[in-house]
């Protein structure tokens, strides 16, 4: 049975903190990038709709980025107050990462970030550019060390345990453990997404209330060819992720799947829908497709995948769970390329600026990339479970000694101090997507003095947008 104790709260609480703290990083990553495209095409073409986009979705990159960094210090801290057990275990390893993630990618950050904010008319295009590129860069070499940290937990290489510690003995392989290339991959393709859902939202937004400009229409273009070209893309690098998961964590593989036995003979079958049930060992409800589950995760007909019960109980993860967090995201992917496919049938017809319809449907997507990561984040971190280092250090094994009440009060601070301060962020940034791209005369006059504000940029709303 589940009971609400110190360690269950400690568990919701890193969880309540990590699942806020993603939606930044992921919106930066894929903005990052965007910022790169949007720079590169003015300085090729000197098109000023390329300038107006680029300065709107600076400031926007901005709030995102200081909200992430602000939220992402918070989870270091838990790993020493909540996760203590953790940080003895395997602090060797996950905290060097952890400092070449500093040295590298904050660093370059921190270098790059002031003239790509305030230097447009401070240096010369090159130098700008080469600004935003770094900043752009540096997100992805954040992931990159993050996703090698937490890759390594789930399929742990190249070390030695002495004295109850790890011992790092060799880093090429710790940080190009199995499933890296695979979760790096994912990781970077679905911030993408996120962000061309999220651009391509807002583009909807305005084209819904008659702001049909030139650089309203590129960037919900823009975002639609994204959708059409990546999230394709993106269902094959899962594909081949999963094919990796059942090599290494075949349990989370029989738990995402609902699958708890194998007849003698019998293919697996593909469960659509369900209720799996840990108690009574079975899935109820199930709607199945005979042998479909062999094909997807074997590429044969007749080969059987492993099931829960090929497992001691205290080894499986929460089947209930990753069950429906993984049909949410392959749900979300499916939203996608349906978007992407009849953007290009509309675009083909000449009505992409025109469909209603098909604008109300990439607006309400708008969520759906960052709705389709958190899912995907909870089925491979639950399903890791009852682990925190695969194998090695289980989850109870590495919380740190605080009482119930302790938690409660620490897991209630954090809900009202989050809703409140970055309440106000989410605000602020509904204010500046409802400003929109401004026209160049616009920019140039208010960057042709002191370096723009951040959080200036959303002052000029009517008053009937504001919220």
């Amino acid at each position: 049975m589940f009971e609400l104790d110190a360690f269950h709260l400690a568990r919701i609480q890193f969880a309540f903190t990590v699942s806020f703290h993603i939606l930044f990083p992921a919106i930066t990553i894929g903005l990052a990038s965007y910022l790169v495209v949007l720079e590169g095409m003015w300085l090729r073409t000197k098109n000023d709709v390329w300038r107006s986009l680029y300065h709107f979705w600076l400031k926007i990159f901005a709030v995102n980025f200081g909200m992430g960094v602000v939220s992402g210090l918070v989870m270091a801290y838990q790993f020493g107050t909540n996760w203590s057990g953790f940080s003895q275990f395997a602090g060797s390893i996950t905290g060097p990462l952890l400092t070449y993630e500093v040295l590298t990618a904050f660093f370059l950050e921190a270098g790059f970030l002031g003239v790509m904010m305030f230097g447009w008319n401070k240096v010369g295009p090159g130098l700008h550019f080469f600004s935003t590129c770094m900043v752009a860069l540096g997100t992805l070499m954040s992931t990159f060390w993050i996703l090698a940290s937490n890759s390594w937990m789930h399929t742990p290489q190249g070390f030695t345990i002495e004295n109850g510690q790890v011992i790092p003995q060799d880093w090429l392989a710790i940080v190009f453990n199995p499933s890296f290339p695979y979760r790096l991959i994912h990781m970077a393709i679905a911030a993408f997404l996120s962000s061309a859902l999220f651009v391509g939202a807002s583009g909807a937004w305005h084209l819904l209330r008659g702001n049909d400009t030139p650089a309203v229409r590129t960037m919900f273009s823009m975002a639609m060819w994204m959708a059409l070209l990546v999230a394709p893309i993106q269902a094959v690098v899962g594909d081949m992720h999963g094919l990796n998961t059942l090599e290494h964590q075949p349990a989370k593989i029989a738990a995402i799947e609902g699958h708890w036995e194998n007849p003698p003979g019998e293919a697996t079958p593909l469960l659509l829908f369900g209720l799996p049930d840990m108690e009574e060992e079975r899935t109820k409800y199930g709607l199945e497709i005979p042998a479909l589950g062999s094909l997807i995760l074997t590429h044969s007909l007749d080969k059987q995948v492993p099931a829960l019960k090929d497992f001691p109980k205290e080894d499986r993860p929460n089947s209930t769970i990753v069950f429906w967090s993984f049909r949410v995201m392959v749900g979300m992917g499916l939203l996608m390329i349906t978007l992407g496919l009849v953007s290009l049938w509309l675009r083909y017809r000449h009505r992409l600026y025109h469909s209603r319809p098909f604008q109300w449907f990439a607006l309400c997507m708008g969520p759906a990339g960052l709705l389709a990561l958190l899912a995907g984040w909870v089925t491979t971190e639950v399903g890791r479970q009852p682990w925190v280092v695969y194998g090695y250090l289980r989850t109870i094994d590495a919380v740190s000694l605080h009482s119930t009440l302790q938690m409660s009060i620490s897991l209630l601070a954090f809900f009202v101090v989050y809703s409140s301060v970055f309440g106000v962020g989410y605000v602020y940034l509904i204010r500046l997507i409802k400003k929109g791209p401004q026209p160049v005369d616009t920019l140039t006059s208010n960057t042709s003095g002191t370096p723009a504000r951040p959080l200036s940029a959303a002052e000029s709303v009517p008053e009937e947008e504001r919220i």
